[in-house]
């Protein structure tokens, strides 16, 4: 691709999440929030390409009915006022009813929010109606879908930050693990499917050349899924891979709704990418029939679980371990206190550093995620065949600091991908780890040092951030603003589990996380 047709497609990528937006804006006015908006959005859209594939007269005949014609989007945009908006909710209850397809993903208990009929055929007729939303390319109706999915995130009321990993760590995760045609590539807490879709465009922009058409196919039939708790959240993320060209409308649905943590996985994969909910602990909702709430934790029956835990993160590391093919890879995103949590957190470390091979470690920085205050890393390891005797299966691990000296906010300073170049070129993607060089912020631990450490802590910390010592290195007002508002959520998330210590209800190291973050 030029870079001219690569600006050219920015630019109508821009126009047209410019064009949903700014009718988002006149829902909001209505009422919706803008994750509600992007729901309704996924269903008219979904409609609207399944009648695009429908009536293409290269579709093979099988596969043209994947809405029945009573519920299709032609029988939607030729009605006008109650008579649409009575019918949208006709449609939205009967498609509900087709569990384990992406239709049934998408469209699991849907309901119509936009109750002035008015507005419902504006987006009908003028939003989703006059585009062509199969036939420009996935990247750019994709993108633009993305796009929205990102500015929802911003939306703090709704929480929906928590689905939503930044796309420049994912696309940096994404170009050191280097996905690949044979991968088998799954998230356990997919979101909305970014770290799915970022590993499926690296495959087909390094690799489309080569691919055989069934290789093709299989990249979108189920060799890259999802696994996703929230029927909402599940459902974007369905219709977000629909757009970015992976999996079939009438096809199984490639995203999972459920406890990913409640079960030993069904299947294994060669390349897990992942950013768990940084939840404080694995819970349910008791409501008796006196009416009064209570708080129980979830129990999981695991004998493939190490180290028995509450804490949400670490049961989520242990699963990733269970969910390894046999060198297979994974990249995760967890908060601080995995690694130097003790009882359980240290169970789970010692076995990562003997089983795994635990190689590399990224310390992001605060301000990249919108749960304030999170303090979190990537960890990279490896599933390798048990070693004889006493033996391990980490030697080395690589600390990058990518968080001392470094600041961003979400809107002022936002972290890019090009900030990150530094670390993907240290980490010499595809080349042996042996060639690795140490630099200022680049530093390599042998097992018997990470084992001897107080606890196998792995929090290691060597540089000191030079904005708190040198006056003339004073960072912009509305950073240091923004650190100090990420401390202070910090240090009260810890206040909040200390708290709830004593008063008897968890432990008080158990967890000193925040809300969620996302993908």
């Amino acid at each position: 691709m030029t870079i001219t047709s690569s600006a050219h497609m920015h630019a109508q990528t821009n126009a047209l999440v410019a064009k949903l937006w700014n009718y988002c804006n006149v829902l909001r006015d209505n009422g919706l929030s803008t994750i509600e908006y992007v729901e309704q959005l996924s269903y008219l859209l979904f409609l609207k390409m399944a009648d695009e594939i429908a009536s293409d007269p290269f579709t093979e005949q099988e596969a043209r009915t994947v809405v029945p014609a009573e519920y299709d989007w032609k029988s939607l945009a030729r009605l006008k006022g109650l008579d649409l908006e009575v019918h949208y909710r006709e449609i939205l209850a009967a498609l509900a009813k087709n569990p384990g397809t992406t239709l049934g993903t998408i469209f699991a208990k849907a309901q119509n929010r936009i109750t002035e009929p008015a507005l419902l055929e504006k987006l009908v007729v003028e939003l989703i109606g006059k585009e062509d939303w199969t036939i420009q390319g996935t990247d750019l109706k994709g993108d633009a879908y993305e796009g929205l999915l990102a500015k929802g995130a911003e939306d703090t009321k709704t929480g929906a930050g928590q689905y939503f990993t930044p796309r420049a760590l994912i696309d940096a995760m994404v170009d050191v693990m280097q996905p690949g045609p044979e991968d088998t590539i799954t998230d356990p807490a997919c979101g909305t499917g970014g770290f799915l879709i970022a590993a499926h465009h690296y495959i087909r922009k390094n690799h489309m050349r080569d691919l055989s058409r069934e290789q093709r196919l299989a990249l979108g039939a189920g060799k890259i899924w999802g696994t996703e708790l929230v029927n909402g959240t599940a459902r974007l993320a369905a219709m977000n891979m629909l757009l970015h060209g992976i999996g079939d409308a009438d096809g199984p649905s490639l995203i999972t709704v459920g406890d990913a943590l409640a079960y030993k996985p069904k299947r294994h994969a060669s390349l897990v990418l992942a950013n768990p909910p940084f939840g404080k602990k694995s819970a349910i909702t008791v409501v008796g029939t006196d009416g009064k709430i209570e708080k129980e934790d979830i129990s999981y029956e695991r004998d493939d679980f190490g180290a028995t835990t509450t804490n949400k993160q670490l049961n989520f590391l242990q699963h990733i371990m269970s969910l390894l093919a046999m060198n297979g890879r994974a990249a995760v995103v967890l908060p601080d206190n995995v690694l130097f949590e003790g009882g359980a957190g240290e169970k789970v470390r010692r076995r990562l550093l003997e089983d795994f091979d635990l190689h590399t470690i990224l310390r992001l920085p605060t301000g990249i995620f919108y749960a304030g205050g999170v303090k979190a890393n990537v960890l990279y390891f490896e599933k390798k065949p048990p070693r004889s005797g006493d033996r391990h299966n980490t030697s080395t691990l690589w600390v990058y600091d990518f968080r001392t000296g470094k600041h961003f906010t979400l809107k002022q300073r936002p972290l890019r991908r090009i900030d990150l170049e530094d670390f993907v070129e240290a980490y010499l993607p595809g080349k042996p780890r042996s060639e690795r060089v140490e630099s200022e912020r680049f530093k390599s631990f042998d097992y018997d040092e990470l084992i001897a450490r107080d606890k196998v802590n792995l929090d290691i910390t060597w540089l000191k951030d030079p904005a708190l010592d040198d006056a003339d290195s004073l960072l912009p007002p509305e950073v240091i603003a923004q650190e100090i508002v990420d401390d202070l959520q910090a240090a009260l998330a810890e206040f909040a589990a200390i708290a709830e210590a004593l008063a008897g209800e968890v432990p008080v190291h158990s967890d000193l996380t925040q809300p969620t973050e996302i993908d």
